[in-house]
């Protein structure tokens, strides 16, 4: 019989769309809150259940294939050759989230207004702009390997597979809500592009400096290049270290060597890279522009989560010597936006027998929708990623004369494309895409951004001569994604890696995202990888926008060597930590990786926590990684704290809350009273000293300030002593707000601490309240506005105050759990949940500091391989196997995540077969 999870239902009478919602809504409660109820209900709601045992026919197997389950639904699939196995991949994936698949690749085609209407058009016309499916298809057509098509092609029949049987709710339940509003509406067939797509959106997600780019200029039209270069602190190379500590690059031969002594110090900068000679001088007309910019960029990050100096990850490997195994111990956890279902699936992939026809046995985390395994391990080796968080885009401003742009003192003809969008409910939109040699133009997509730098200065120097600006210049994108690479072979090289070297050739074809990759394996063999495609500016940095018309600012054709990119083996400290630090030492490294790196909070804490442990013939264990992973300590709070308790506070209202802080350890666990106030502290800090001095296009939106105007250069007063103020409110989302407190932000911080008089510390201040005018009178004021934000939030009885309070997360159903209606909204998400950890800690349950204290990133998974005994290792995913609401395993890993525990991790075939609770056997 064809694949079919559930047999085939009896067509039901077409009832009203009132009705039906409000039978799904009723079924729902039913199944979620008093048992299973009726027959009626079942169907509804658990038509979308994946059959888990049995035996169902897959169409194009050769030969059969188990599916075994674990407790938690996570599948391990078994298949005689490879085209089987990632054919049973793309099967199973689809039993349990399609839904997800779904809205991902019309997310990636910028498709979505096809399933979710018109409010879905400008975020598709984006994404038509950039591209990603068309350079997708690009891909698969001229750069992956024919195996690696081979792969993708099984992986679609297998989905489409499962699709040929099931329909609307028998998919998922959201299929039917769908119908509400887009009636009618089937899902099409899975393509190989669709999965290859996904890796642009992932890329987008961890697309390096793009928004401090855009942040930078926006600064700049209130403060000055060296205001803006004090908010951007150096990276601390002195006090937090960088993943690679040594080596340099052969002059001769362009390749990194490990063991080599730098020659002398390198300035890695290539030239500035300003427009405008940095910050200075710089107008409204391209800070509205690029405010407009920020916004329309935003709107992408929403879908996959907010793109922000916190996301990061943690990944870091011990070697055997310092374990209590005398095999390595790896350690990673991914820090993205929460999502429910997690981004992560877990699952096991083998070859019954691994041969070289079939090299596969590898178990780990993967996308939906994509085949493979991503981060994980093997029989032989393990391997994590953080992301590098290199350079690799840049924003141009381009002279534009009817269908042309100037380049060079010519005129170049835009290349040009129409796109037609089709709108669910609604009338199709055109739009025509304008691509330079620079990238798209991807300020057409906002009415704002038609005025482009209307009065933008440009120019660095004497021999940089701008056009006239006429209308103004328009924005162009440059960026790696949109060059065909073929990182999806690098996937599956990884799963089928034996030792280090294979490891390092799989990491060169790992284009985008650029990722740290670490390495160890059975052997006791530890190392770390920076692959990725990363331009060579001739002339540049990338800090801010540059001048499209110049060739001098072009990207070089060639990019960093792979050979010339840091790397690591068996390093004599014994350990790797990749956070998201600084790659290499800048000054001894002859190429530009990025300038803005995370500042090495996470990064060095971790080191500490292993330096602490293995000293004096100290070891570590699986627990002391898990527990590592779990750290709540604050940098900043060991930071600032002393000098909140030297504050005389007179009033007994504030300084009972003080108090709090005096037998602090400065770990934010989440029942800790002393960790909700300093964090309330440390928002308002921030608020005070920066929020309020940055323009309303980094402020979060709604919030509004009484400001001199940021075109007015006369006196503050007028003829008849009136301040001159104007009413001006903030812009930005508040996920995405500045001052956001991450470990940018501490280090401006550090560097300011022991200056009382620095001109950051003054405030303002109001008719009835005075400004602050030295560090002490804004810590006391911020430790007062703490204390009454604390108490409308959570009560006058400091007693009763928890950090988890304040640091909550709920978790929100794709698409349908943010944007539906009311009803399915709370019908589909989860939560809260009162979480440890926060900004820039080791457990980096990230929040924003301007926009408050909910939980906006999180560890999306975590995991801990042993390299002695692999069904020894351990892992957690962020929700649980199943999309489909109501199913046992929706959120069944959840609070064991929240409260730091692990999963065993089985992999061997016969630990497989102790812990499977349902086997499915798929047939020819």
């Amino acid at each position: 019989m064809p694949a079919n999870t559930t047999g085939s239902s009896p067509k039901k009478k077409k009832k009203s769309r009132r009705l039906r919602l409000i039978v799904i809504a009723v079924v729902l409660l039913l199944v979620g809150g008093v048992g299973y109820g009726a027959y009626w209900s079942i169907s509804t709601v658990r038509a979308s259940f994946p059959e888990t045992t049995g035996s169902l026919q897959l169409k194009g197997l050769s030969s059969p294939v188990q599916v075994k389950r674990d407790g938690y639904g996570i599948p391990q699939i078994y298949a005689a050759t490879p085209e089987d196995l990632f054919r049973a991949q793309g099967f199973v994936q689809a039993q349990d989230r399609f839904w997800e698949m779904d809205v991902r690749r019309h997310m990636t085609a910028g498709r979505l207004s096809e399933m979710f209407g018109s409010s879905q058009v400008e975020t598709d016309a984006f994404l038509r702009t950039l591209g990603w499916h068309r350079v997708a298809q690009q891909e698969y057509d001229t750069k992956l390997s024919a195996a690696t098509k081979k792969y993708l092609r099984a992986y679609s029949d297998g989905v489409n597979a499962y699709l040929k049987d099931h329909q609307g709710e028998e998919l998922s339940v959201e299929y039917a809500a769908l119908d509400f509003k887009n009636d009618g509406y089937k899902p099409e067939k899975w393509t190989p592009v669709d999965s290859v797509a996904w890796l642009k959106a992932m890329a987008w997600d961890l697309r390096g400096n793009m928004q401090d780019e855009v942040d930078r200029a926006l600064a700049s039209n209130r403060l000055s290049a060296k205001q803006i270069d004090e908010l951007y602190p150096p990276y601390p190379y002195s006090r937090n270290k960088p993943i690679v500590q040594g080596g340099a690059v052969n002059e001769l031969t362009d390749e990194f060597d490990p063991k080599a002594t730098p020659a002398g110090s390198t300035d890695a900068t290539g030239g500035p890279g300003t427009v405008g000679g940095g910050a200075t001088g710089a107008t409204q007309g391209l800070q509205t522009q690029l405010s407009s910019l920020s916004r329309t960029l935003d709107k992408v990050p929403a879908l996959l989560g907010p793109n922000g100096t916190g996301i990061g990850s943690n990944s870091w490997v011990v070697s055997g010597k310092y374990t209590t195994t005398g095999k390595p111990l790896l350690a990673n956890d991914p820090h993205l936006a929460p999502q429910l279902p997690s981004v992560w699936y877990q699952m096991g992939l083998h070859c019954k027998q691994v041969t070289s026809a079939c090299p596969y046995d590898t178990a780990g985390f993967t996308f939906a929708g994509m085949p493979g395994v991503v981060i994980g391990h093997n029989q032989n080796i393990s391997w994590g990623m953080t992301n590098l968080g290199a350079d690799v885009s840049d924003l141009y401003l381009e002279k534009v004369t009817a269908g042309s742009y100037l380049y060079d003192g010519k005129q170049i003809p835009f290349t040009t494309r129409q796109e037609t969008i089709k709108v669910a409910g609604g009338k199709n939109r055109t739009i025509t895409v304008r691509t330079t040699n620079n990238g798209p133009i991807v300020s057409d997509r906002d009415d704002e951004l038609t005025d482009v730098g209307k009065s933008a200065p440009v120019g660095t120097g004497a021999d940089d001569v701008a056009p006239d600006r006429g209308d103004g210049y328009a924005v162009a994108l440059k960026w790696t994604a949109l060059t065909p690479s073929n990182t999806m072979d690098a996937v599956f090289a990884l799963d089928a890696a034996k030792n280090f070297s294979d490891f390092r050739k799989a990491a060169r074809d790992f284009a985008v995202p650029s990722q740290n990759l670490i390495y160890a394996d059975t052997e006791g063999n530890i190392g770390y990888q920076a692959p990725g495609k990363i331009p060579v500016r001739a002339k540049g940095d990338g800090r801010y926008p540059a001048p499209g018309w110049d060739s001098r600012y072009k990207w070089r054709s060639e990019y960093i060597p792979q050979s010339a990119l840091p790397w690591e083996f068996n390093p004599d400290r014994g350990y790797i930590v990749t956070a998201n630090q600084a790659v290499i030492d800048k000054k001894t490294y002859p190429y530009l990786l990025t300038d803005d790196w995370g500042y090495g909070a996470r990064s060095q804490r971790i080191t500490d926590l292993i330096e602490s442990k293995i000293k004096d013939g100290g070891k570590i264990s699986t627990d002391d990684m898990q527990s590592m992973q779990m750290d709540n300590s604050s940098e900043i709070a060991k930071l600032l704290t002393p000098y909140l308790l030297k504050i005389d506070i007179k009033d007994d209202y504030v300084r009972e809350a003080q108090k709090l802080l005096e037998s602090w350890d400065y770990t934010q666990d989440s029942d800790s009273a002393a960790a909700a106030y300093f964090n309330a502290v440390w928002r308002n800090t921030l608020k005070l000293a920066f929020g309020d001095k940055l323009p309303k296009e980094l402020r979060v939106e709604g919030e509004c300030l009484r400001v001199r105007p940021a075109d007015d250069s006369g006196p503050l007063e007028d003829l008849n002593g009136n301040t001159r103020l104007v009413r001006e409110c903030g812009k930005r989302d508040p996920d995405m707000a500045q001052p956001d407190g991450g470990d940018r932000w501490y280090e401006v911080v550090r560097n300011i601490i022991k200056d009382p008089k620095n001109s950051w510390w003054k405030t303002a201040g109001t008719r009835n309240k005075p400004g602050a005018t030295n560090r002490d009178e804004l810590l006391a004021q911020a430790m007062r506005d703490a204390r009454s934000e604390l108490t409308a939030k959570l009560g006058k009885d400091i007693d009763s105050w928890s950090w988890g309070r304040l640091h909550q997360l709920t978790l929100k159903n794709q698409t349908l759990g943010t944007d539906g209606p009311g009803v399915v909204q709370w019908l589909l998400n989860r939560g809260p949940w009162n979480l440890s950890g926060g900004e820039a800690a080791v457990n980096a349950t990230g929040w924003n500091a301007a926009g408050g204290y909910d939980v906006t990133w999180v560890p999306s998974m975590r995991m801990v391989v042993n390299l002695d005994n692999l069904d020894k290792s351990r892992w957690i995913n962020l929700t649980g196997a199943s999309g489909h609401a109501y199913n046992a395993h929706y959120t069944d890993q959840t609070e064991k995540w929240a409260k730091g525990e692990l999963l065993p991790w089985s992999f061997s075939k016969s630990a497989v077969d102790k812990s499977t609770d349902d086997e499915l056997a798929l047939t020819p």
